[in-house]
């Protein structure tokens, strides 16, 4: 039989940290929190979409502007979890609502990330055309301490 403590801390999940990726020619940042948030839809990959399918409420979320100055911008949160994406013509398709939580006074640069010795395996580096991908708690408080140098 479980102690109470045992029972709350095995029900206690560990929310995810997340990368999303997006040319800022197409939906920057700024847009991002001028809607005060968007349904990521768009997503045609399939590990890019599992990974969506796995983002629980409130998980925490990095959006990074790629092709176009290429850095982590701000943090995000995952508003409402996973549901069939509108704009798929056809499949099985899922997008997440994200709200923006605040920008970045000094965004991380992919080249920082790449010089970074804690951050040689970051997924960024690893899997460069994945739109959407876990990232450790390690590697998350590393960038974060990256955008206050």
């Amino acid at each position: 039989m479980k102690t109470p403590t045992q029972a709350v801390s095995s029900s206690v999940k560990t929310s995810a940290t997340w990368l999303v990726k997006q040319e800022p020619s197409a939906y920057s940042w700024d847009n991002f929190v001028q809607d005060g948030g968007t349904a990521w839809t768009g997503v045609r990959n399939f590990q890019a979409r599992n990974h969506l399918a796995s983002m629980a409420l409130g998980d925490e979320v990095l959006f990074y502007h790629s092709v176009i100055g290429k850095c982590i911008v701000g943090l995000a949160r995952v508003r409402k979890t996973a549901y069939p994406d509108p704009t798929a013509k056809e499949g099985n398709w899922l997008c997440v609502d994200l709200e923006p939580v605040r920008a970045f006074a000094r965004p991380v640069l992919l080249e920082t990330i790449k010089a970074h010795p804690g951050l040689h395996d970051f997924p960024l580096v690893r899997q460069s055309r994945l739109s959407v991908m876990p990232v450790s708690r390690t590697q998350f408080h590393e960038i974060l301490k990256l955008t206050e140098k």
